[in-house]
């Protein structure tokens, strides 16, 4: 008979917690949000910005079918990283979501009560046998009476943020906020950052490898940026980073391991 770790039996089941309080599945959902592309987000004085790497891998693969930024409703969209399957299934269930509440109360869906539900779905799914839970982590952000940004965890943990970065390369991105983010920001200026912020954890940024979408305080609709805006932002920013060089950060900014 084959030998079993003991931590195997942990390691296979969602509802048995570990000796020291650890729930493994959840921690490997989010080691799967770590491996995946980066996407960040910046809110400003006059609306929210939305940036994601997209990683096509062929040259055969048309670019305008890999999505990573999913409209929710007209004014709040989703940026994902991770299982971008699993991230899909969160996108049409906060669009359902949005349109229920559209229908049942006349008025668009708050982003605080649609990020509340589809952490509550991520939640459910660390609890019962058969099901796993979701290996994507959704950054959402809208406008409703003021700009709003939220980063949602495997784990069904959620937290609003000024600025925030999911995927591999969270820690350089954050780092870049840290340094260079101001709360009197335009949207201008936070297009560039979050454009900035993204470049700089690519080995080789394009204006076809980085999408962009904003929603604005003035309209309070999403609107995805052009090629040639990202273009634009993408020279002017690294042009600009290039007089005053960003320190490097050791810090580790994990996926809400707080919550444990």
């Amino acid at each position: 008979m084959a030998f079993v770790p003991p931590q195997a039996g942990y390691d296979r089941a969602i509802t048995v917690f570990s000796p020291d309080g650890r729930l493994f599945q959840v921690q490997y959902a989010r080691e799967a949000v770590k491996r995946g592309a980066t996407a960040v987000g910046v809110k400003c004085k006059d609306g929210v910005v939305l940036a994601v790497e997209k990683r096509v891998t062929s040259k055969l693969i048309e670019p305008e079918s890999y999505e990573k930024i999913f409209q929710i409703d007209e004014h709040i969209a989703a940026a994902s990283s991770g299982i971008i399957a699993d991230a899909r299934v969160l996108v049409d269930r906060a669009r359902l979501e949005a349109q229920i509440y559209r229908l049942t109360y006349g008025e668009p869906v708050p982003l605080t009560v649609l990020v509340k539900k589809i952490c509550d779905l991520k939640q459910m799914h660390t609890q019962y046998g058969g099901v796993r839970p979701f290996g994507a982590a959704l950054l959402m952000a809208g406008v409703n009476e003021k700009p709003e940004l939220f980063e949602t965890d495997p784990s069904g943990a959620y937290f609003e943020w000024k600025a925030v970065a999911i995927g591999s390369g969270r820690n350089t991105a954050m780092a870049i906020f840290e340094e260079r983010y101001k709360d009197d920001m335009t949207l201008e200026d936070a297009i560039k950052l979050a454009v900035l912020a993204l470049a700089k954890t690519m080995e080789e940024p394009s204006p076809e490898s980085i999408e962009v979408a904003v929603i604005t305080v003035k309209e309070k609709k999403f609107k995805k940026i052009s090629k040639e805006e990202v273009a634009k932002c993408l020279e002017e920013a690294l042009k600009e980073a290039e007089a005053e060089e960003v320190p490097e950060k050791e810090e580790d900014y994990s996926e809400l391991d707080s919550n444990y």
